[in-house]
């Protein structure tokens, strides 16, 4: 089913939907929530750029690890359906460099169209059509090939989506155009918020996320990932942890970059963004470099939003397997 763009949020909805998010999280206690890591040392053998060939098969791992299967065009073929129109929700604030990976797009792309959908029913989204560009992007708006578009250009709705603390505008391309998304945020550092990975990354739906960066981002975020065109179309998220940066995010700065050389995946957006921080925590130890928390931007909304019923962010209900 799908959701225009003049959905609000009433109050008598909010309730069922937070009770649900009660209900779901307490249904079944002992379940933990997965997340696949997948790295490959020998991703960038000429010392460059990523590989195309190896980031296609440690997508390959990614997927089949996760979702089962005795292929990976089996997981991909569990993940979506012909039919839908499949929207690919990348991070492009940064430009190239601390950007999702036109590289994985394009895998993530062949894949898609392998297990049904074809070249009409996919969307690159982000913001801006600029930060597209910048990224490595080409914008597309022709509906019979995959289309590369910004909010900017497709608009958003005329009507507030409310949750808490949040009111924002959804982007036309999620309420109107796509049935699923594939959340694709990167694994790094965010000046303000801590981290910015699967539920930050969704701020690029809003059309006033610069008002949702105080407080380090709480409870914002996770109550922009309350709003219900949100929590029904995401599917699952792919972190692209090819190049990973622990600090001076979001802006690309190369000297805090590293080729962490890995692929993420999860349906827990909570438990993603928890191991994805102390990814990146471990790194600024090595580094000898103060925890976020000291520096006083622990992304305290990854609590926040596991208490709306998003997911866990306890290590003890977090599967991490590592393939």
């Amino acid at each position: 089913m799908r959701i225009g763009p003049q959905y609000v949020a009433t109050r008598r909805g909010l309730l069922r939907a937070g009770l649900a998010g009660v209900l779901v999280a307490g249904a079944a206690p002992a379940e933990k929530s997965k997340v696949v890591v997948v790295r490959d040392p020998a991703l960038r053998a000429g010392g460059g750029a990523p590989d195309s060939g190896r980031v296609l098969k440690m997508l390959d791992r990614a997927m089949q690890s996760f979702w089962g299967g005795d292929s990976p065009m089996d997981a991909w073929k569990k993940a979506v359906r012909p039919g839908e129109v499949v929207g690919l929700k990348v991070n492009c604030l940064s430009g190239k460099g601390a950007a999702t990976s036109p590289v994985l797009v394009e895998a993530i792309c062949e894949r898609l169209q392998q297990a049904g959908i074809p070249q009409k029913d996919i969307v690159i989204w982000d913001r801006l059509n600029s930060d597209l560009e910048s990224a490595g992007y080409r914008v597309a708006s022709r509906t019979d090939r995959i289309r590369c578009i910004g909010n900017d250009a497709a608009g958003y709705g005329t009507e507030l989506a409310v949750y808490g603390s949040a009111g924002s505008l959804l982007s036309n391309t999620l309420t109107r155009t796509c049935d699923a998304v594939i959340n694709l945020p990167v694994l790094k550092d965010h000046g303000i918020a801590g981290v910015t990975l699967a539920l930050k990354n969704l701020f690029g739906a809003i059309h006033n996320p610069n008002k949702y960066h105080t407080n380090v981002g709480d409870p914002y975020v996770a109550d922009v990932n309350m709003f219900p065109p949100i929590r029904q179309k995401v599917r699952f998220t792919i972190c692209d942890a090819l190049t990973a940066q622990y600090e001076g995010g979001p802006s690309y700065m190369p000297q805090w970059s590293w080729p962490y050389n890995g692929l993420m995946v999860a349906r827990d957006p909570v438990a993603m963004d928890y191991t994805g921080w102390q990814i990146l925590e471990r790194k600024r130890a090595e580094k000898g470099m103060k925890t976020l928390r000291e520096m006083k931007r622990e992304p305290v909304y990854i609590a926040t939003a596991a208490g709306r019923g998003l997911g866990t962010n306890d290590p003890k209900r977090i599967d991490v397997v590592e393939v």
